[in-house]
């Protein structure tokens, strides 16, 4: 068997020697024979292929994950794998472009006389579900500020409820131009994080998420921090507009976790950040027709996002949805507190 050092395949494949130790460790791409007293890797040259389309398959940016089930097929299955991929990539690229081109003309153009300002219908809804002993979620629903909360620890439900209490005055007075709207909602989210330290002080291991969306008038400023989520229904099609800050969220993003692992994980529930750190904090255009949903893990933990997406579509308004939301989590089990908010727009 012909064999090349780790510099030269490295060299002939496209990938640097950091990158095939990591495949290594990850199982994604072994050497052939590892020198038992200095740990030098050699590689076949037979591994070329292999190593080469992991190589392609990293500059289009595709999860480890994916690539390591890519990589273990072969011809017209392994291509239809990677068109599908792109697909996925091109439609939320799509949305980030619609995105970029409202924040661009929201900041650069003044109000306009008689222009029609679009509104938003909303419902929440929250439940204990069939498992915890008390309801530790928070949730609201106003006339411009959407926001759940997902306390933890011994003092979680006053975490959740400080956290959505501190943001309800960003309910009240009248619209605000996106150019100040982050800085405000940046500041209220501060605000919470400081009425969450106040009631959890004592309180062992005691916080809790954040995911809100303030209305414009036009569009959506969106803060977000933990693993409650924001998804968007456009069109007929689901779009998750928040990325969780957790344990298992981070072991998918570096392809040490396929989805399906991530599924029962054993740290699901871990999170690497909750509200008191940095949180995530973008605009959104609106469009006539659009869904938000903004819920906790106790729902998107049991209920798959194809069974979300159909009841979204289905309900034909906030209240109605909101309800089937927290029934079918309950349905699969009710392991956790549940908790839906829907905003309309029209």
């Amino acid at each position: 068997m012909d064999l090349l050092t780790i510099g030269a395949f490295a060299k002939a494949s496209g990938l640097s020697p950091k990158a095939l130790r990591l495949y290594d460790e990850l199982g994604l791409l072994r050497p052939a024979r590892v020198d038992p007293y200095t740990g030098y890797r050699y590689y076949a040259v037979v591994q070329l292929d292999r190593a080469r389309l992991v190589a392609w398959l990293r500059r289009l940016g595709m999860p480890l994950a994916e690539i390591r089930a890519v990589s273990a097929l072969t011809g017209a299955d392994a291509a239809r794998e990677v068109r599908a991929y792109w697909a996925r990539v091109e439609a939320k690229t799509a949305v980030r472009r619609d995105l970029a081109a409202f924040l661009v003309t929201e900041l650069t153009e003044a109000p306009r006389e008689g222009t029609t300002m679009l509104e938003l219908r909303c419902a929440a809804h929250s439940d204990r579900g069939h498992v915890r002993h008390a309801n530790q979620d928070s949730v609201y629903a106003g006339r411009r500020l959407l926001a759940v909360a997902d306390g933890f620890g011994a003092a979680g439900a006053p975490a959740s409820g400080a956290a959505v209490e501190a943001l309800r005055f960003l309910d009240e007075g009248d619209g605000v131009r996106p150019g100040n709207v982050l800085n405000l909602l940046a500041d209220a989210v501060r605000g919470a994080g400081d009425a969450v330290r106040d009631v959890t002080e004592g309180a062992e291991d005691a916080g809790t998420t954040l995911t809100a969306l303030l209305w414009t008038g036009s569009g959506l400023a969106l803060a977000h921090i933990g693993d409650t989520r924001a998804c968007l229904l456009r069109e007929g099609e689901l779009f998750r507009i928040t990325h969780d800050h957790s344990v298992v969220q981070s072991l998918l993003d570096e392809g040490r976790l396929t989805p399906a692992e991530a599924e029962s994980h054993p740290q699901r529930s871990l999170l690497l950040k909750s509200l008191g750190a940095e949180p995530d904090l973008r605009l959104h255009e609106a469009r006539p027709g659009d869904r938000y949903l903004l819920c906790s893990d106790g729902l998107t933990g049991v209920v798959p996002d194809d069974r979300i997406r159909e009841l979204l579509t289905a309900a034909p308004d906030p209240e109605t949805a909101v309800r089937a939301l927290v029934d079918a989590a309950n349905a699969a089990g009710g392991p956790d507190n549940v908790s839906c908010v829907v905003g309309d727009v029209g």
